[in-house]
């Protein structure tokens, strides 16, 4: 991961206690499994990967039930929907344009990216 990019500012943001980072399971599981393409490993190492997994293990609130929801375009990002409902979060940043930045908001949760969520942050 770039150190400058908008997700390595939040990330930072996130470590400095600038708010509150809501997490689950899943979503770790998910990282991990991202972090194995070969596109992915190019930008980012495994150990890094494996450090930011236990830093979020560690400090996030990590929510162990997720309701139900049917949602997102793709089944498979509806337990990003559910952790956001469950965590009640302010946002859900993503880098998925097709999917889930398509459907905005989500029970009262905004959908945004990682450079709109530091711009809504600094505001």
């Amino acid at each position: 991961m770039s150190n400058a990019g908008p997700p390595a500012l939040l990330y930072a943001r996130w470590q400095r206690g600038a708010f509150t980072l809501i997490s689950c399971e899943p979503q770790l599981e998910e990282l991990r499994d991202v972090s194995r393409r070969e596109h992915i490993r190019a930008r980012i190492q495994t150990t890094e990967v494996g450090r930011m997994v236990n830093s979020i293990r560690a400090l996030a609130v990590m929510v162990e039930k997720l309701p139900f929801v049917d949602a997102s375009p793709d089944p498979y990002d509806n337990y990003l929907l559910s952790l956001a409902m469950a965590g009640q979060a302010d946002f859900l940043v993503t880098g998925d344009k097709r999917d889930l930045l398509g459907l905005r908001r989500h029970a009262g949760t905004a959908i945004v990216t990682a450079r709109q969520a530091i711009e809504r942050l600094s505001a």
